[in-house]
C-alpha cells in the first residue's frame, strides 16, 4: 500500500499485496460473517431444534445439536466469524449451557446495529446504547430470579432436565439427570460462605455398548487400567490403598559409571544386592499396611512377581489427573517415595476391582468413605450415542454446578427474555438522543430467542410472540413457549428451569462479541509468507490473502 508524495514518488507503507478494505464495507464484510454463523446454528436451538452431522477433513462423524461442539467442528476461516467460535467456547467454559443462544444472539445484536448504522446512527453511539441496555437487562434477571436451596435435589434435576430436553437422548433425561445431580453434590465443597464445585472431580468414562439406562456412578474411581501382573488378586476388599508418584524400579546413575565385575560369583553377588532391593521396595509397601498401589510411573517386573506373591493389587502409569482424583476419593495422600509409604498416608475404598468392560478391562475403586472425587462410566448402543451421552452430561453437570454456586433460577422457554424485553423498552422511553433507538434495538434483539424456539418448534412466531407480550403485560412473567405442545404456557408450572448464571453470561458474552465487531472500521489482511525458491521447487507463492471474500478477506 502507498500513499503519492509531492515529488511524484509514492512512500511504500504496507507491504506490497496488503489488502486493506475499510469503513463501511470492513464493518459490513465482518457482520455478515457472523450473522452466517448464528444462521448455521439457529435451526438447532430448543427441544424441537434439529441436529448437524458433521464430517471431518478424515472422514469422522460428529452428530449432535451442541453448539459449542458444532462451531469447533466447523472448519471456519473468516476472522470475525471465528470469534463467534470465542463466543460459544467462553459461554461452554464458564457455564457449560447456553452456547448455541449466545450465539444467535449475538447475530441479531449485529443485525440490528447494521439496521440503525442504515439510518446514519453512528456505532460509537450504538456500542454505548447496548452497554447501558446490557446493564438494565442484568439488573432485571437479578430482580425476577428465583433463590432456591443449592442441595435442593428435585430442583436441581428440573434444571439439568431443562438443559437436555434438546438433545439426542432426552428420552433419558430423567434417569442421567440423577446421577448427575448426585455426582455434583458429592463433590461440591463448601467456600466463602456457600459451595464449589470441581467438574474435574467428576471423571466421565465412555465404552460403547449396552444401553444408556447402563450408564452408572461410581462413589470412588474408575481408572482405564488392569493389575500389571496376572497373578494378582481381581478383587480386594477393605483396601488399604497406596499412591505413589516415582517408579518402583532401581534407579539409574545419572552418570556413565563402570562395574569391575572378576568373578561369576561376583556376577551373582550383584545380582542378589539388586533383587534384594526390590525385595525391600515389596516389603515396605507390605509392612505399611498397603494391600492396593497404583503408581504414576513403572514397576520392575520383578517387583510385580513380588507383589503378585504378596496379594497386592497394583496398577501402573497412571495419569497425574487420576492420583490426584485418587487422592481426594480415597483420602490417600500422593507419596514421593516408597520409603514414605505409611498406614497414615493409605487411603481406603470398600472394594478394588478389576472388570471386563466391552474389551477392556478396567479398574473400580468403589465403596469410599466420603468421595470428594467419583466417576461417570457412560455406555450406549453406538460410539454416536455415547458421545452424544457425554456432551449432554457434561451440560447438565455444568448448569447443577451453577445452581449449587449462585442459587439463582429463571424459567425457560423464552420467558424471561420477553420480560427483560418489555422492561427494556419502558426504560428506553425515559431515555433522550440516539442512544435510546438502541437501547430499542437490544430489547428487540433479545427477542430472537423466544422468536427462534416458535420457528423451530413449527408455531407461527408472530402470534406466538403476540400471546406472550400480551400475558406478560398482565404479569405472568414466567409465561413461556411450550414447544412441545406448541403453545404459550406457564414454564415454572411446567418445571422448565434454568440458572441465571446461564443467562447472565450469554448476555454479556454477546453484548461484548457485537461491539468488538461494531467498532472494527478497518481491516487490514497481510499477505502469505512467500515459499523460498531453490531447487525442485516453483517460485514464491501468490501474494494476497485467498480469495472469496470482498475486502480480500479468506472465506468462511
Amino acid at each position: 500500500m502507498s500513499i503519492p508524495s509531492f515529488a511524484g514518488q509514492p512512500i511504500i507503507i504496507l507491504k506490497e499485496g496488503t489488502e486493506r478494505s475499510q469503513g463501511r464495507d470492513a464493518r459490513n464484510a465482518n457482520i455478515q460473517a457472523a450473522r452466517v454463523v448464528a444462521e448455521a446454528v439457529k435451526s438447532s436451538l430448543g427441544p424441537k431444534g434439529m441436529d448437524k452431522m458433521l464430517v471431518d477433513s478424515f472422514g469422522d462423524v460428529t452428530i449432535t445439536n451442541d453448539g459449542a461442539t458444532m462451531l469447533k467442528e466447523m472448519d471456519i476461516q473468516h476472522p470475525a466469524a471465528k470469534m463467534m467460535v470465542e463466543v460459544s467456547k467462553t459461554q461452554d467454559d464458564e457455564v457449560g449451557d447456553g452456547t448455541t443462544s449466545v450465539v444467535v444472539l449475538t447475530g441479531e445484536l449485529l443485525g440490528k446495529a447494521v439496521e440503525l448504522m442504515n439510518k446514519k446512527i453512528h456505532p460509537t453511539v450504538i456500542i454505548d446504547g447496548y452497554r447501558d441496555a446490557q446493564e438494565q437487562t442484568l439488573k432485571i434477571l437479578e430482580e425476577m430470579a428465583m433463590e432456591v436451596d443449592p442441595k435442593d435435589k428435585e430442583t436441581l434435576k428440573k434444571v439439568a432436565i431443562t438443559s437436555m430436553a434438546s438433545k439426542l437422548i432426552s428420552g433419558y433425561s430423567d434417569y442421567i439427570s440423577d446421577l448427575a445431580v448426585d455426582a455434583v453434590l458429592q463433590v461440591a465443597e463448601e467456600a466463602d460462605g456457600g459451595y464449589d464445585v470441581d467438574l474435574d472431580m467428576i471423571k466421565l468414562e465412555k465404552k460403547p455398548g449396552g444401553s444408556v439406562t447402563d450408564t452408572s456412578l461410581i462413589r470412588g474411581l474408575l481408572i482405564d487400567k488392569e493389575a500389571v501382573h496376572s497373578d494378582m488378586p481381581k478383587l480386594v476388599r477393605d483396601a488399604k490403598i497406596g499412591l505413589l508418584n516415582v517408579a518402583m524400579e532401581i534407579e539409574k546413575t545419572e552418570f556413565d559409571a563402570k562395574i569391575h565385575i572378576e568373578s561369576p560369583d561376583e556376577i551373582q553377588a550383584y545380582l542378589d544386592q539388586e533383587e534384594q532391593m526390590l525385595r525391600d521396595m515389596v516389603k515396605k509397601v507390605k509392612d505399611a499396611g498397603v494391600s492396593v498401589i497404583f503408581c504414576q510411573k513403572g514397576i520392575d517386573d520383578m517387583v510385580q512377581h513380588f507383589l503378585s506373591r504378596e496379594g497386592i493389587f497394583a496398577a501402573r502409569r497412571l495419569k497425574k489427573s487420576d492420583m490426584e482424583a485418587l487422592a481426594k476419593a480415597t483420602g490417600a495422600k500422593v507419596v514421593a517415595s516408597v520409603d514414605e509409604l505409611s498406614e497414615r498416608d493409605a487411603g481406603y475404598a470398600a472394594t478394588v476391582e478389576e472388570r471386563k468392560i466391552g474389551d477392556e478391562k478396567m479398574t473400580f475403586v468403589e465403596g469410599c468413605k466420603n468421595p470428594k472425587a467419583v466417576s461417570i462410566l457412560i455406555r450406549g448402543g453406538t460410539e454416536r450415542i455415547v458421545d452424544e451421552a457425554e456432551r449432554s452430561l457434561h451440560d447438565a453437570l455444568s448448569v447443577i454446578r451453577d445452581v449449587v454456586r449462585e442459587p439463582k433460577i429463571v424459567a425457560g422457554g423464552g420467558a424471561p427474555e420477553i420480560e427483560v424485553a418489555r422492561k427494556l423498552r419502558r426504560y428506553s422511553e425515559r431515555l433522550s438522543g440516539r442512544e435510546r433507538l438502541a437501547v430499542s434495538a437490544f430489547a428487540e434483539a433479545i427477542e430472537v430467542i423466544p422468536t427462534t424456539l416458535a420457528e423451530n418448534a413449527g408455531m407461527d412466531p408472530i402470534d406466538a410472540i403476540s400471546e406472550m407480550q400480551s400475558r406478560h403485560e398482565k404479569g405472568e412473567i414466567w409465561a413461556g413457549l411450550n414447544s412441545l405442545e406448541g403453545k404459550v404456557s406457564n414454564m415454572e408450572k411446567l418445571n422448565v428451569l434454568e440458572p441465571m448464571q446461564v443467562k447472565t453470561q450469554a448476555i454479556k458474552s454477546a453484548t461484548e462479541a457485537s461491539t468488538m465487531l461494531l467498532k472494527i472500521d478497518d481491516v487490514i489482511a497481510s499477505t502469505k509468507m512467500s515459499m523460498p525458491s531453490g531447487p525442485g521447487m516453483g517460485g514464491g507463492m501468490p501474494g494476497g490473502m485467498p480469495g472469496g471474500m470482498p475486502g480480500g478477506m479468506p472465506p468462511m
